[in-house]
């Protein structure tokens, strides 16, 4: 801004003086910030950010839920297998080999031996089979589901643990239960461990990075492991940070203040992608979005009745598009949902199961199922009866999630113009999952929710898919409370089925029961969307290979351990930088001569002075 002077007495030297010493600290400024770009100091950490809008409900991994807490957990512990990140075929992790009896009955596990806690006590069998046995013997529902056929765990020596099955078990290699250290949670009671132990950082985990800090709702912090048995990780912290708008979060990683970020909005995928430095890119994970209903039959549910009736929930599906749930709450992306198993998603086999014939939109139809069904609208006011009361029914999205609240919007639309009244309400994840996990003052299991929209990810073997649905799960990973006696009987039939093909025909079996007896609506196999730093960051791996996410999911876990600074961009930097500075000194020499001749030119003549 410039200002004309007060006086004229003054005269034009000391204002061109104040020009050069204005224009030679910018030119220093600049100098000594391009010094900084080009040599960063030894002493500063290497810190990932990466954002997400799905905060951890819990650290307690026989507690929590949220997906951000599982990619916590993947960092801060360690597996007994993992997978390869590009093929997502089984690899050594905490076990460094196995071997299977002739009967497969017995699995016999190689822990290795230069695996430590991260109070640096040696990690030993001892650590996993406490983990399994203690979670086999307390029913711990969180894990329950895999262990399944697991009678106990033995260990001959300190780096040797034998798994004693039952029965042969197809998805021993797939079992996502972290392995915790005996020496800290052996003395907390069965309550404390499922209930109420918080499990405040630092956690003491053996997995390449260790969680030190954690503010709910703001961020998690986590140090490297340097002593990790896979290899030290190049980075020194990563810090995941927790936004309530990801339009903003996107705006961040934008900006360069956020290294990569999970769940970023559609229409930013192609603005972040076109710039130099970030890549950004949508992929279909393992999992499904749904519109789930409360099926549970005790008595003391406080869900609506008509919602038990397979031939209501059927109903149902006529009355909802799922091409319109896809252009509309979905900005057109991911694929229209049918099975609990995506297609084109596995291979060798294919566990996905296509219906004959899939329900259509045609509200009509769903009308006329309904009116056949029993539920009628007698006295003609426009919304259906059940025993003689008007058929309300509350539908809950999630705050967290914008596809959820379009979605849930277009479905309240359709249901009441097949004569339903809808109580449709926005809440968030916390109190939509109180709601599903209610107990009376009687301390009765009483689901408070009729309807809802949330979503499921998936593991790489589809046991964890199939398991939720079984009536085992009611009162833990079920939040629909549906049972069906062959289902069950099938999905303990499919764990002990080792051949391949044989085993699809059991699982197509189960999707085709959970078809026609529809516990959820699959609204979408879901695309996510994120982007990254590529001119920072070097290493990004994306899991599977071709088309998969480079975190946030359990496989993309390499990316953490190969991310280094990308130093060929900081050389491209620093010329650039120098390039800078030369071009602002040119300037300034520039823009001085300028100010000296206007200066000189308008110097006031004796003549005008006197």
């Amino acid at each position: 801004m410039h200002m004309r002077s007060p006086t004229r007495s003054r005269g034009w030297w000391p204002t061109l003086l104040a020009t050069v010493a204005l224009l030679a600290a910018l030119a220093a400024a600049v100098g000594v910030s391009a010094a900084s770009a080009e040599s960063p100091s030894s002493s500063e950490k290497l810190i990932l950010r990466a954002g997400w809008t799905n905060d951890p409900d819990n650290l307690n991994p026989f507690i929590g839920y949220e997906s951000s807490s599982y990619e916590v957990w993947r960092l801060n512990y360690s597996l007994l297998t993992g997978w390869d990140a590009k093929t997502l075929e089984p690899k050594p992790e905490l076990a460094e080999s196995w071997e299977v009896s002739d009967d497969g009955l017995t699995w016999t596990f190689k822990i290795r031996q230069d695996a430590t806690w991260h109070d640096g006590k040696p990690v030993t069998a001892k650590d996993v089979a406490w983990t399994y046995n203690t979670i086999i013997e307390e029913e711990l529902s969180a894990f329950t589901l895999y262990t399944e056929f697991i009678e106990r765990v033995e260990t001959p020596d300190d780096y040797t643990a034998v798994f004693v099955c039952s029965q042969p078990k197809a998805n021993m290699l797939g079992l996502w239960i972290p392995i915790l250290p005996e020496h800290v949670w052996a003395d907390l009671t069965p309550e404390e461990r499922a209930e109420t132990f918080v499990n405040e950082p630092p956690l003491i985990g053996s997995g390449p990075f260790q969680v030190v800090e954690w503010k709910k709702g703001e961020y998690v912090r986590m140090e490297a492991n340097k002593d990790y048995f896979g290899g030290a990780p190049t980075l020194d912290e990563v810090i995941f940070q927790t936004y309530q708008n990801n339009d903003t979060m996107a705006q961040d990683v934008k900006a360069g203040s956020l290294d990569a970020a999970w769940n970023i909005p559609p229409a930013q995928v192609e603005p972040l992608d076109a710039l130099d430095d970030i890549t950004a890119h949508g992929y279909t994970p393992i999992g499904m979005d749904e519109l789930g209903f409360n099926c549970y039959e005790g008595e003391a549910s406080l869900g609506h009745p008509v919602l038990r009736d397979a031939a209501f929930r059927q109903a149902l599906n006529y009355a909802v598009d799922k091409e319109q749930v896809k252009k509309i709450a979905y900005s057109g992306f991911g694929i229209p949902g049918l099975s609990i198993i995506q297609p084109d998603k596995y291979t060798d086999p294919d566990w996905h199961w296509q219906p004959p014939e899939p329900y259509a939109f045609d509200l009509e139809k769903a009308k006329s199922e309904l009116d056949a069904a029993g539920y009628s609208d007698g006295d003609g006011d426009g919304i259906r009866e059940y025993e003689g009361e008007p058929i309300s029914l509350r539908l809950y999205a999630r705050s967290e999630s914008p596809e959820s609240q379009k979605a849930g919007k277009l479905i309240t639309g359709w249901f009441e113009q097949i004569g339903l009244d809808i109580k449709y309400e926005v809440i968030d994840d916390g109190i939509l999952g109180d709601k599903q996990f209610n107990y009376n003052d009687d301390d009765e299991f009483a689901p408070d929710f009729d309807m809802f929209i949330w979503g499921w990810g998936g593991d790489i073997d589809p046991n964890f898919i199939l398991s939720i649905f079984t009536t085992d799960q009611i009162e833990s990973w079920s939040d629909c409370n549906w049972s069906n006696a062959e289902y069950d009987e099938l999905f303990k039939e499919q764990q002990r089925t080792i051949e391949p093909q044989e085993r699809k025909q059991i699982i197509d079996r189960m999707q085709e029961i959970w078809y026609e007896e529809t516990p959820y609506i699959i609204l979408q196999y879901p695309d996510n969307f994120e982007a990254y730093n590529t001119a920072k960051w070097t290493g990004w791996v994306r899991s599977p290979a071709d088309n998969g996410a480079v975190w946030y999911t359990a496989t993309a876990f390499d990316s953490y351990l190969n991310l280094k600074p990308n130093t060929a961009t900081a050389a491209e930097d620093g010329g650039s930088n120098t390039g800078l500075i030369i071009g602002i000194v040119v300037a300034a020499v520039v823009v001085l001569g300028v100010i000296v001749w206007v200066i000189l030119r308008r110097r006031p003549k004796a003549t005008e002075e006197d």
